[in-house]
């Protein structure tokens, strides 16, 4: 009888694990996530700095939804002019999407939102003037660098 038991517990185990399979959808790398801001972000925060934003297309692959617009996501400031021995402009990555209750980790390739005012003099030198903000509701477009599993 137990033995007819466990093997009864074994089968819907196997069973649950197919159907979450079936389930399970892909998003290629490559794909375009189109983001609008919910905080403000500037050129002078530092490196690690994280910003929320939220989907504001869905993303679709072959015809079905996977990530609906409104969905959460966040990021981090990947390079910054907080520091003023780097002089580099403000670089952005998406990290996380939280979908379904979870959240999915996930690598983008840096944007760059803006370019700051330059003169000719910094530009020979390769540094920047001014200070760029992006506010709340700017779109920005990034670009899955890996696939993402949902």
């Amino acid at each position: 009888m137990i033995r007819y038991k466990f093997i009864k517990v074994i089968a819907i185990t196997c069973a649950c694990v197919a159907v979450s399979s079936l389930n399970a959808a892909t998003v290629p790398a490559g794909t375009t996530l189109t983001v609008s801001t919910a905080s403000s972000i500037s050129s002078q925060d530092p490196v690690g700095r994280t910003f929320a934003a939220k989907l504001d297309q869905d993303v679709t692959v072959n015809g079905s939804v996977l990530l609906k617009a409104g969905t959460k996501a966040f990021g981090k400031i990947t390079a910054s002019r907080a520091n003023p021995r780097k002089n580099e402009p403000l670089s952005l990555e998406l990290t996380t999407i939280s979908t379904n209750g979870r959240s999915i980790t996930i690598k983008t390739d840096a944007v760059q939102p803006g370019v700051p005012v330059t003169t000719g003099r910094q530009a020979r030198y390769g540094h920047t003037a001014g200070t760029l903000t992006v506010t709340p509701g700017t779109k920005l477009q990034f670009r899955l660098a890996r696939a993402v599993a949902l």
